[in-house]
This record gives C-alpha cells, sequence and structure tokens, in this order.
C-alpha cells in the first residue's frame, strides 16, 4: 500500500489498525478496529508531478480524473483487488458473522466473492475517499459493504481532520477501535467524534422494511443517536434517476452476469450507480466483479480493455471520455451525465443501439443490442412519476421500487428454491448406521421442464419470456452465468450441512448400546472420531443442529469410550 516517497500521489498517514491474530481477544491491538476496517489513509497529491510515478491502486483511486471536472470537496468509493501475500487470517468470530448475514452482504472468507469464482483473487475491499478543498484525500478501506455507515463516518471525520490533522484521526481510530463487533442482527451505538451512531447490522432473519426501523436502546444517550436507515442500502431512486425507464432492463443484464460500463461525469456519480446495480439482485448474492471507480491507472486496466478474448463478468465504473473508444468491444455501455429535469421529471437516457458509440462526446444513452425479455411494468414507472411530481419522500420511492426489485428477483429464485429442494433426499432415508444418501445432481433440461408447473408466471404479474430469461443464448445462458454458480455452491452446501446434521440426530435417537454388540474396536474407535468431527463443526456454527442433539452426541462418546479397554480409552481421552 506504500506509495513510496517524493512526488506525485503519497501516503502521509497509513494503516492505523493492524490486523488482529488470534481470536481476537479484547486486548489484541487494533482487535476491534480491524473488525470494522482495514486502514485509514491519507494520500496527498504532488501538484507538480502528479501522477508521474508508479504507485498503487490506492493512489490512483482516491482522486477523480482530470475529465470529472470535480471541484471542491466530494466522496465517492472504490474497490481494489486483494494482493496474494497480504490476507489477514480468517477467524471463527469472522466466520460466524459471515454466515449470519444476508447472503447478498456475505464477504466469503478473506475475500469479497464466494469460494472460487474468481480463482486470482477478487477484490479485498472498498475505500471511500473524502476529498479536501486541496488535493488530499482521506481514505476508509474496509472489507465490510457497510457504504451508508462509512460514508457518515467519512462526512463527521473528514472535516475535522482536514481542519485539525493528525491528532483528530488519531482520537478517531481509537474510538473505532472500542466499538463492538459487527455482529449480524445487533442494533449498535457506535460513538465518534461526539456523535453516536445508531445501527443495525443486517441478518439473514432479517424481513425486508418498507421504512426506516425504529430507535431503539436510546433512551439514556446524551446525544440522541443518529440513526441510520441501513449501513448499506443507497437511495436507489435517486440513484436510478435517469434510468427509472430502463431499470427493468438494467436488472436483466446484472442478473446474466453481463460485462457492463457506467460512464459517469464524476467519481460520486459513478460509484454510486454501479453500486446500485450491484444491490439489485438482492437476496440474491451478486457474485460478478465490480468497480465502483475505475481508471486507466489501474493494474486490471489491460485485463479489462484487451480484444483478445471476451469482456469479462464485471461492473465497471468510469468517468475518463478515452474509455469510450478503449472499451467499444463491451456489449453495454450505460453513459449518464449530469442530473437533468424536464418540467417536473428527470430527464431519461434513451436505448442505443452499439453502432452510435463511436466519439468521445457520445451522448447519455444505454448503448445495447440487447433485447429484454420481460415486459416494462408502465404501472410502476406512472406510480414513480407521479411520485416525483407530487414531491413524495425520497425514501418512499425508494420503497417502491425497491419492492419492485425485489419481487422480480424472489419470481426468478423461486423455480430454482423449489427444484434445488426436490434433489434433497427424503429424511426416512437417513439411518443412523450407513453413509446418508446423496444430493442428486442440477440438471438443467429437467429445471427447465419444470418451469411449467412452477414457474416465475405462478408469483410475479409480470408478463414476458421467463423462460427465455433462464435460457438466453446457449453461449451466456444464466446456468454459466457466476450468479448462477454462488447461488448454487452456496445452496448445496447448506443441503450438505442438513443432510449431515440429520445424520447426527438420526445416530443420537438410535440405541447406541445395541449397535455397539458385536462390534469390533476399529468400528467403536471410528464411530468415536466421527462424531467428535461432528461436533466440532456443529460448535463452530456450520452445522444446524439442536443443543438437546449435541449433548447427546456428548453422551453417546463417553459411553462408547467406556466400553474400550483402558489404553484405548487413555489415547482417546488423554489427561
Amino acid at each position: 500500500m506504500d506509495a513510496g516517497s517524493g512526488a506525485g500521489p503519497h501516503r502521509a498517514r497509513g494503516r492505523l489498525g493492524a490486523p488482529c491474530s488470534g481470536a481476537r481477544a479484547p486486548g489484541a491491538p487494533w482487535a476491534r478496529f480491524s473488525a470494522w476496517l482495514e486502514c485509514v489513509c491519507v494520500v496527498t497529491f504532488d501538484l507538480e508531478l502528479g501522477q508521474a510515478l508508479e504507485k498503487s491502486s490506492i493512489c490512483y483511486l482516491s482522486f477523480p480524473d482530470s475529465h470529472s471536472g470535480c471541484l471542491g470537496d466530494t466522496q465517492f468509493s472504490f474497490r481494489i483487488r486483494q494482493c496474494g501475500g497480504q490476507r489477514r487470517p480468517w477467524h471463527t468470530d469472522d466466520r460466524h458473522c459471515d454466515s449470519g448475514a444476508p447472503a447478498s452482504l456475505q464477504t466469503g472468507e478473506g475475500q469479497l466473492s464466494p469460494e472460487g469464482l474468481l480463482p486470482e483473487g477478487p477484490s479485498s475491499g472498498l475505500g471511500w475517499p473524502s476529498l479536501a478543498p486541496g488535493p488530499q484525500s482521506l481514505v476508509l478501506v474496509s472489507r465490510l459493504p457497510f457504504v451508508r455507515l462509512f460514508q457518515a463516518l467519512l462526512s463527521l471525520v473528514a472535516p475535522e481532520y482536514f481542519d485539525k490533522l493528525t491528532p483528530c484521526l488519531e482520537a478517531v481510530c481509537n474510538e473505532i477501535d472500542q466499538w463492538p463487533a459487527p455482529v449480524p442482527g445487533q442494533t449498535l451505538n457506535l460513538p465518534v467524534m461526539g456523535v453516536v451512531l445508531q445501527v443495525h447490522i443486517p441478518s439473514r432473519v432479517d424481513k425486508p422494511e418498507s421504512g426506516p426501523p425504529a430507535q431503539r436502546g436510546h433512551e439514556n444517550l446524551l446525544p440522541a443517536p443518529v440513526v441510520l436507515s441501513s449501513v448499506h442500502e443507497l437511495d436507489l431512486f435517486r440513484c436510478f434517476q435517469p434510468v427509472l425507464a430502463h431499470v427493468q432492463m438494467l436488472w436483466e443484464l446484472v442478473l446474466l452476469g453481463e460485462p457492463l460500463v457506467v460512464l459517469a461525469p464524476s467519481p460520486a456519480v459513478s460509484s454510486e450507480m454501479v453500486l446500485a446495480l450491484t444491490s439489485c439482485l438482492q437476496p440474491l448474492k451478486f457474485c460478478c466483479d465490480y468497480r465502483p471507480y475505475f481508471t486507466v491507472h489501474d493494474s486490471e486496466f489491460k485485463e479489462f480493455t484487451t480484444r483478445t478474448q471476451a469482456p469479462p463478468n464485471v461492473v465497471l465504473g468510469v468517468t475518463n471520455p478515452f474509455f469510450i473508444k478503449t472499451l467499444q468491444h463491451w456489449p453495454h455501455i450505460l453513459r449518464v451525465g449530469e442530473p437533468r429535469m424536464l418540467g417536473d421529471l428527470p430527464k431519461q437516457v434513451k436505448l442505443k443501439k452499439p453502432s452510435r458509440l463511436k466519439t468521445l462526446d457520445t451522448k447519455p444513452g444505454l448503448y445495447t443490442a440487447y433485447t429484454a425479455h420481460l415486459h416494462r411494468d408502465k404501472a410502476l414507472l406512472r406510480r414513480l412519476f407521479k411520485g416525483l411530481q407530487k414531491k413524495r419522500p425520497s425514501d418512499v420511492q425508494t420503497a417502491l421500487l425497491r419492492r419492485h426489485l425485489l419481487e422480480l428477483t424472489q419470481s426468478f429464485i423461486f423455480p430454482l428454491e423449489h427444484y434445488m429442494a426436490s434433489l434433497m433426499p427424503l429424511q426416512k432415508s437417513i439411518t443412523p448406521w450407513k453413509t446418508p444418501p446423496q444430493i442428486r445432481p442440477f440438471r438443467q433440461d429437467d429445471f427447465l421442464r419444470s418451469l411449467e408447473h412452477a414457474g416465475p408466471q405462478l408469483t410475479c404479474v409480470l408478463k414476458g419470456d421467463w423462460l427465455g430469461l433462464y435460457r438466453w443464448v446457449d453461449s451466456r445462458r444464466f446456468f454459466k452465468s457466476p450468479h448462477f454458480d454462488g447461488w448454487y455452491r452456496q445452496r448445496r452446501k447448506e443441503m450438505a450441512q442438513k443432510l449431515e446434521a440429520l445424520h447426527l440426530e438420526a445416530i443420537c435417537e438410535a440405541n447406541i448400546e445395541v449397535w455397539m454388540k458385536g462390534k469390533s474396536e476399529v468400528e467403536v474407535v471410528d464411530l468415536v472420531l466421527k462424531l467428535r468431527e461432528r461436533l466440532v463443526r456443529a460448535q463452530g456454527h456450520q452445522l444446524p443442529v439442536k443443543e438437546a442433539t449435541l449433548k447427546q452426541a456428548r453422551l453417546y462418546i463417553e459411553t462408547v469410550i467406556s466400553s474400550l479397554p483402558k489404553d484405548l480409552q487413555v489415547i482417546l481421552c488423554p489427561p
């Protein structure tokens, strides 16, 4: 991360919170800080030499490029790739917190993408720069996708830091090091700089809310807490205002994992549009790569711009018009301008053919040859535009839009879930002393046939070619997309854990003493080892097992060990 010395963008302050080690004991250095942030960086730009030297990605991404025309203070997000040798250890507490989070917010084992989907290693975290009026940037780097929280934190910290510099920043880092861990399902009060931010950490058991959560546990807090309605959700309606007429087509492109470029007038508009697009699929996890703000200096520039292979599954946010020429071979490019109104309504970008994307001064529009499979929901658009004319609050508009996208995704996922559940062995086929039966393989043709009697048309009033959306074309069907791969891996993992838990329950409900009669010592010892392995996994929150089952399993282990000769008992239960 070090940007070197001399001119050019360089890091004046580096990592203030080091990765924790071991089990994150309360006294470990910066343990609580590391639960929230990887580091805080201060980046200064040299006006004479600029970006003349080869520097780190953070330095280049911490400033708008010369084409964005940003003046004064601004705030935006970026995402960087994890360096191979710099991954911090993955702790049991991390795994527990991650498993309790909604699928769309799970970061994976030290990474931001599900297992194995990006072999080179996906991006390591998101940075939220906040620029001073001068050429300096304050950057927060974190693995947590809590965009709204870190935006609020920067809004508090950045003005004070640029006024008072180092002492202020050190005090803030010490305050963050006192925050409780971000455990899913918890409502936390986070004090910083005389303000208390009250946040709810999303849990996989949370139900979608149409409005902000009620304030809780603040009666004795002075000053009264600032309640954030969400730690991660953006104002979706504000982000999508110029593309409301095409939001359903954009949802399809994102669902299919299509390469998509967002060319915006500033890093703030670029990053918010990209983050809004990647949040469209909730509760489905977005499993492709995405870069809210990307520049020509990024280390993946050649990888993303090469014409020798198909564009990668990435949603790319840029501000430099040079990318129009460099990424002309990408199938979908969304160019948005500065927000403009036509009377009471925002001006909508037009749908245009890619062949018209030729010059650097290309007008705003969605340039694609893709034809949407689903019919546009005209009733929703009328409600949203009417809400604009009546000055309806943005959070109400966002709730309408988010509920529509949620219903679309749930309607699409439901047949997949239904078919996947049919692959699970029946519980009556699970017997205690035999290896449990295997989960049947997912067969695409069987699933597509099942859509006739269990398709999205049963749950969604929106008409269109749903079957075509699953299939699309042979070379790019949904079943080959990272989103299907990520969903399938996660569901199969959960089903395997459920199968293992049911097998453990069957063993604990059986008569262990009857089974032990006539069994060799090798068979008995093998049972002990397997039961212990299951217990370790269950206690590590990897198996959905009741406490009564765990208690019975421990009792069985004691019973079985006590039946063995003394020498084996000593080996299995050393003093």
